[in-house]
């Protein structure tokens, strides 16, 4: 991939989709929705959340195209759109899991060897 194509592709990436999970709660929030639509009081109860919280995080989901609303009569739920965010926050996940099984085998082997500063 041209170096410049790809500066572009993480300058969006950043942009779009890590600012979007750049909160915990957001990351949460994407994770309910993949069970299927909910309403934001759902969502609220769901996280023990305040209601205007949840719909703040909401608002910057679908600014970044990763979540929509649909209004039912007087409620309005909320989707994800691609159920692909989800896989691959498992994948870091997953990453995140690897990395902190090797940073506790590190210092299972320093501690075994007697090592100080640990």
């Amino acid at each position: 991939m041209e170096n410049k194509t790809l500066r572009n592709e993480v300058n969006l990436l950043h942009a779009q989709i890590c600012q979007g999970l750049a909160d915990p709660k957001r990351i949460l929030l994407l994770y309910y929705l993949a069970d299927g639509p909910r309403r934001v009081t759902d969502l609220a109860g769901a996280l023990e959340l305040p209601q205007p919280t949840v719909s703040h995080h909401l608002r910057v989901l679908r600014e970044r195209g990763l979540v929509r609303s649909e209004r039912r009569g007087t409620e309005v739920y909320y989707t994800l759109i691609d159920p692909r965010v989800v896989q691959a926050l498992d994948l870091l996940r997953a990453v995140l899991a690897d990395l902190l099984a090797r940073q506790a085998d590190l210092v299972d082997r320093a501690i075994s060897r007697g090592e100080q500063g640990v």
